[in-house]
């Protein structure tokens, strides 16, 4: 397995890119290769003391960086030679088999889709975003970002999509696929979700209906699709909570002894419970549709959040997504179930 990482992109880079991959060699044997994108000189300053990198590390060198605050569209046209554009040329090339970046998202978005090109049957890449839940698996939230504005079809091609990435990836052999909607009703919601609700029911997909935001974390939904400015604004809402509440339990368990006492005994339950909620513990969200495998890392993200996004696009090109999904779309038309 081949893998470019965008060693400039993220809000701690290239230490902590630098240290994921490290981490990731160390633990993932089926890695043949890794490729550290980047700016040559920091790429190597950022080695820990007494490190030196691996025979499979090979560093290709980037002169330019897309910042996290620059225009994304902008940013790919301008900067020819930026890291995100290198790594990403990378799997264009055939030379490497995915990539990885925590750089700027809309630039990946871009990047990908103007130079990888979208898979056939699909219109526009989506991102989808693996969340926790109060049963034993997450679901895949799609589009978390990508799309502002979709039709219809768009929100089909993401249902598809986010079926066979929970079913390859996340393990679920008959996945639930719900449509984020303002009411469970058929007849709730906008012209778009209303005419993608039909689609749906026609299709060979596992389809429960229209979603609300109290389901997404009951266990009891799958894949929830929707545009990609309601799945981020999900997605953004949905740390902040748990940040938030964090915080809450924190205060509130220290205002007393009683109360320590009784967070010191349900400590075990914290730890679990972090745990879980734990971004790194899924490493990035995969841009799916695109002629290739990108996975998008959080801007925060730790060492261990890399090292799985490294993770996550080895299983992803090992389980052949891009296949299972050109396949899919092209059979649910006729009501086929793909294998």
């Amino acid at each position: 397995m081949r893998i470019a990482v965008d060693a400039m992109g993220g809000d701690f880079a290239p230490a902590q890119n630098v240290e994921g991959v490290l981490e990731a060699l160390e633990t993932l044997p089926q890695i043949e290769h890794l490729f550290l994108v980047g700016i040559e000189e920091a790429i190597i300053k950022a080695l820990p003391p007494g490190r030196s990198f691996p025979s499979k590390v090979e560093i290709v060198p980037a002169s330019q960086v897309v910042e996290m605050h620059e225009s994304p569209a902008v940013a790919v046209r301008r900067k020819k030679d930026s890291s995100i554009g290198r790594a990403i040329d990378l799997v264009k090339q055939g030379k490497a088999d995915a990539v990885f970046s925590a750089g700027n998202t809309g630039a990946a978005v871009a990047a990908c889709t103007l130079k990888l090109r979208t898979l056939e049957g699909v219109d526009r890449p989506a991102i989808a975003t693996v969340m926790p839940t109060t049963g034993d698996k997450p679901f895949v939230l799609i589009d978390a970002g990508a799309n502002t504005d979709c039709e219809p079809e768009l929100l089909y091609q993401f249902a598809v999509m986010g079926s066979i990435y929970a079913r390859e990836i996340i393990g679920i052999s008959n996945p639930r696929v719900g449509l984020l909607s303002i009411g469970d009703e058929d007849a709730k919601g906008n012209e778009e979700t209303k005419a993608a609700f039909a689609m749906l029911e026609k299709s060979s997909l596992n389809f429960i209906g229209n979603v609300e935001g109290h389901d997404l974390y009951s266990g009891e939904v799958d894949v929830v699709a929707c545009d990609g400015f309601v799945g981020n604004v999900v997605l953004k809402t949905s740390e902040s909570a748990a940040h938030s509440i964090s915080r809450w339990l924190k205060i509130e368990l220290t205002r007393n002894y009683l109360r320590m006492l009784g967070a010191f005994l349900s400590q075990g339950a914290f730890k679990t419970l972090k745990k879980k909620l734990d971004p790194a513990a899924y490493g990035g969200a995969p841009l799916l549709g695109t002629n290739g495998v990108c996975i998008i890392g959080h801007g925060s993200s730790s060492p261990h959040a890399v090292r799985n996004g490294i993770r996550v696009a080895c299983e992803s090109v090992n389980h052949k997504i891009n296949h299972h999904i050109v396949s899919a779309l092209a059979d649910s038309a006729s009501g086929e179930k793909s294998e």
